[in-house]
């Protein structure tokens, strides 16, 4: 990978303290088994490294070509995949999600009185596209699904199971699931862009992963990005760390054995895919481009800005909107949310460096990204740490990126 950080308008030397940094406080230290990270901007590589092991068992090193979950950072992909559906004029973001899958006229929103006693009620109104784009449909994800212990005339309300033979299987099950709240009135973390999977595949009539290969992957030329790792990609797939008690690395998911080995019948919007840096920068590059790269459209620059914008009411913050007690990737001050990503409201109001109107995400192995349209700029950041939550990689990245800025 070329790398012209004066071309980018940047210093290389405070760059440099980059590596020094995730070198000497975490490869080094053994709370990370590796890392790679690229900084680019006007286009150019201003920065590209890769340090420590992508598979600290068989001391692989991290490569260029290293294949990393990416868990949640999954879900822009899966915006842009049914934004291109949206540029072809099949559904509007008020459209009910009901239109597309009958079964959810149906649902019911799980209300707690004073007393703490609950009742299921009718929406007031119906889940919208824009909702599940937005995390504002109701719906929880993961353990919030799990607590769902609440009393109702008939008795307790049963939590749901979250394992699924499909993405079909996810949303008719979740057609009998109490929401947690009023479709558009709160915000919470959830399966609602695994639902936009499922609706890439009903308006497409193609399975999610196809149409990701053909309308995403193959224009992006994102050659190793995917639902799973086949033989020929194995070597280059890196181990799943998290830390025990003693805040020692142990391995979660072994590259050789892992699930990811073989395809998956889940095909999960939300969080399914591995892919590399360079296929990942190119993504982003797409989304800063405005829906171009290359010469290869994906989306249109209008749609891009749409999804790029924060649809908060009021032009709010998510820590106006989310639940008590719930997560976020990047934390909820200062934070807007447009469809699939936060949206940055500027430095003033996250109380960190940056610019307004970024945007961004990360995956739970503590992978991230941004992109900075003001400063033409995009970071891509790869590790195989859970939880993300372990360290603020992307606080400290931004801390070292943007004092390097120079003109």
């Amino acid at each position: 990978m070329k790398v012209d950080a004066e071309a980018a308008g940047m210093d290389a030397a405070r760059l440099a303290r980059i590596d020094e940094h995730l070198k000497n406080r975490y490869v080094d230290a053994g709370k990370i088994a590796g890392c790679q990270v690229a900084v680019v901007r006007r286009g150019n590589v201003a920065h590209y490294s890769e340090l420590g092991l992508a598979d600290r068992e068989r001391r692989l090193p991290v490569g260029q070509d290293t294949i990393w979950r990416i868990y949640s950072m999954t879900k822009p992909i899966t915006g842009v995949a049914l934004m291109t559906l949206y540029e072809r004029g099949h559904f509007q973001l008020s459209d009910p999600v009901s239109r597309f899958i009958p079964s959810w006229r149906s649902m019911k929103v799980a209300e707690k009185s004073g007393d703490g006693a609950v009742r299921l009620v009718d929406p007031v109104r119906p889940i919208s596209i824009r909702d599940v784009l937005m995390h504002m449909s109701g719906l929880g994800y993961g353990r919030d699904n799990l607590d769902l212990n609440l009393e109702s005339e008939d008795g307790k309300i049963k939590a749901p199971s979250t394992r699924f033979d499909s993405l079909e299987d996810m949303v008719e099950r979740q057609a009998g699931w109490p929401l947690r709240f009023q479709p558009g009135t709160r915000w919470l973390y959830s399966f609602g862009t695994d639902v936009c999977a499922r609706l890439v595949e009903i308006i497409s009539g193609r399975r999610f992963d196809q149409y990701l290969d053909e309308e995403v992957f193959g224009p992006l030329g994102m050659r190793d990005t995917a639902f799973h790792v086949d033989d020929d990609r194995a070597p280059r797939f890196a181990s799943l760390y998290g830390r025990n008690s003693r805040k020692e690395l142990v391995l979660l998911d072994d590259p050789q054995d892992s699930t990811y080995r073989k395809p998956p019948a889940f095909l999960s919007g939300g969080g399914g895919l591995v892919s590399t840096l360079g296929d990942y920068l190119r993504f982003c590059q797409m989304l800063l481009g405005g829906g171009e790269l290359d010469g290869r459209r994906v989306l249109g620059r209008k749609t891009v800005e749409l999804m790029t914008v924060n649809h908060l009411p009021g032009g709010g913050s998510m820590s106006d909107f989310a639940l008590p007690g719930g997560y976020g990737e990047v934390g909820f001050d200062g934070m807007g949310f447009g469809l699939t990503m936060a949206v940055s409201k500027g430095p003033a109001q996250t109380g960190i460096v940056g610019s307004p109107g970024e945007y961004m995400w990360g995956g739970a192995a503590s992978t991230v990204f941004w992109v900075d349209p003001a400063e033409d700029l995009l970071v891509v950041f790869m590790t195989q740490l859970l939880p993300s939550g372990t360290f603020n990689f992307r606080g400290q990245l931004k801390a070292l990126v943007y004092p390097a800025i120079v003109d």
